[in-house]
């Protein structure tokens, strides 16, 4: 028989749950929720009612983040953990993240838009945030720490070919989707209990008070708006909220490929009446219901709704009894933790001070042998416990061997990434240096053409300037007497248009002839004369040498 006690913690509330194992029955021997100022004293009462000095716990992680990456399915396991862990220092890389500040886990699932791909749910987490989980329960037995939303579906009565969307509803939400009974993604809303319970908090100055108005809260349907009546008056601080959580998940939902066959609610909102039929208005291709224990039976002895508010507490007690993903512990392993594994097997157990406690060696053999102490022993049982004890201490030898071997390993392992972190690092800075180089080469060239078309510019206006004054000088002295210039025009570039006059078309003809003959102008053309009055008007064309 085996027991864990699962701690869900949150700002302001604690849930509990003291699950206990016997062969493939579980049992939970106690529960309750607890508000708290301090933290340290409401642990530590808990414990306390719970008799659970020695007993392990099994706490949630806060603050952890989801990466997602797509790998090859015909990697090896080698391969594969080699190149998940590339991506993710590529990752950390591109956001400017620490890879040696984080503790990572990740689960593999089939990609259901790509067979050949497999999926990796990852899964981060700051060491600082995961050591001020811990301090609280230094004093205690914490042997599993784990995100609640891969959790949490430990207690879900699960189906083959069935997809599963879990909305937990505690201080933040997050949405567990659980495909052909595995974790395929996880998604996180702003909003939650949180919001609420602050909300009602402000009103009540408790936030117990605010827990029990949410619990004896109803929400009426659409078909029974009438009902309402004064007893809803905080539902003006749960339906916001509720909307807001509804409305993102329709969102992702709707931009998912994963088609939902089933909702389950749960959390701390969940405990509000009716939320399964509000939640049922906004999905009406699934069906919504209240998540539940799946060993726990609906009876005239039990509430389950009681059950139902701690289902957060009660996953994590499960996870501790190695339920769901057991790669999912981010409690890292001390050298007493690896010693019990080995002295498991003769239930045997180190305790805090480095003692053996529970039973003796002796009793412990006595019992793996089926041998009688009480009685003298022969030879061969003399022989059997020698070879016994033998075996044990060689097993104790490598194992401590092996502890400190892999130490010395994670110490070497760290130094590489360290030293590959720097020369990452420092590939960036050079690649962002010649980024800028070429950046500054692309810029200088730009000035050099820039500077290039201003001079030609500058040439062509100095040869311009003199160009007009020539030609004004060239038809001065070239005119025929009798013919007005009425305006000269330089159109585009070298282009000139010139309107003239005169008493006698003969004139304007030959003063075209002279513009063409003296090279005054080349492609002279001209428009036929148009007689106006005693004059003729004509326009003449042509380009400047």
């Amino acid at each position: 028989m085996s027991s864990c006690l699962g701690i869900y913690v949150e700002p302001n509330i604690i849930k509990y749950a003291k699950v206990t194992k016997e062969r493939d029955i579980l049992v939970v021997d106690s529960f309750g929720i607890k508000f708290y100022d301090k933290i340290g004293e409401a642990i530590k009462q808990i414990i306390s009612d719970t008799y659970s000095y020695k007993v392990p716990i099994s706490i949630n992680l806060s603050e952890e983040t989801y990466q997602y990456f797509l790998m090859f399915s015909l990697l090896n396991k080698n391969d594969l953990k080699k190149a998940i862990e590339t991506e993710f220092e590529s990752f950390c890389s591109e956001k400017g993240y620490n890879r040696n500040a984080l503790e990572t886990r990740y689960a593999l699932v089939n990609d259901i838009d790509d067979k050949e791909k497999i999926k990796v749910v990852h899964i981060s987490a700051n060491k600082n945030t995961i050591n001020t989980i811990m301090q609280p329960f230094t004093e205690y037995n914490v042997s599993t720490i784990s995100p609640i939303s891969v959790s949490i579906s430990n207690i879900a009565n699960l189906k083959e070919k069935e997809n599963i969307l879990i909305i937990n509803m505690e201080e933040k939400t997050t949405l567990t989707t659980i495909v052909n009974n595995k974790i395929y993604s996880v998604e996180k809303l702003e909003e939650g209990s949180g919001d609420v319970l602050n909300s009602i908090n402000i009103k009540e100055n408790s936030y117990s008070k605010a827990y029990e108005i949410c619990k004896n809260s109803t929400i009426y349907t659409m078909e029974g708006k009438e009902l309402q009546d004064e007893a809803n008056e905080y539902l003006e601080d749960i339906m916001p909220t509720l909307y807001k959580i509804a409305s993102g998940v329709q969102e992702i939902l709707s931009s998912s490929t994963v088609k939902i066959d089933r909702i389950y609610l749960t959390g701390t909102l969940s405990v509000v009446n009716n939320i399964d039929l509000y939640f049922q208005e906004f999905f009406k291709t699934e069906k919504c219901e209240i998540l539940k224990p799946f060993f726990i039976k609906d009876s005239l002895k039990i509430n389950m709704k009681d059950y139902i508010e701690v289902n957060s507490a009660i996953a994590l007690a499960l996870q501790g009894l190695e339920y769901g993903l057991k790669d999912m512990n981010f409690k890292e392993k001390t050298w007493k933790d690896e010693l019990n594994n080995v002295l498991e097997r003769f239930n045997i157990t180190i305790g805090d001070d480095g003692t053996k406690k529970d039973k003796s060696v002796s009793a412990s053999l006595s019992k793996f042998f089926k041998l009688d102490f009480r009685q003298a022993l022969d030879n061969t049982e003399r022989w059997l416990l020698r070879v016994a004890g033998g075996i044990l201490f060689l097993t104790i030898i490598y194992s401590a061997f092996s502890m400190y071997l892999n130490y010395a390993i994670n110490i070497k392992n760290m130094q590489v990434l360290d030293v590959k972190q720097d020369t990452l690092a420092q590939i960036s800075a050079v690649e962002s240096d010649i980024t800028k180089t070429k950046n500054k080469t692309s810029e200088y060239e730009g000035l050099t053409e820039n500077l290039k078309n201003i001079r030609a510019q500058v040439q062509d206006n100095a040869k311009n300037r003199k160009i007009i004054p020539n030609l004004l000088t060239k038809i001065m002295f070239s005119i025929p007497q009798g013919v007005q210039l009425t305006s000269i025009e330089n159109t585009s570039e070298n282009r000139i248009v010139i309107n003239a006059q005169s008493q006698k078309y003969e004139q304007l003809g030959y003063f075209k002839a002279i513009l063409k003959t003296q090279g005054i102008l080349t492609d002279v053309v001209s428009t036929p004369g148009t007689k106006d009055g005693n004059l003729v008007k004509i326009t003449i064309e042509g380009v400047l040498p």
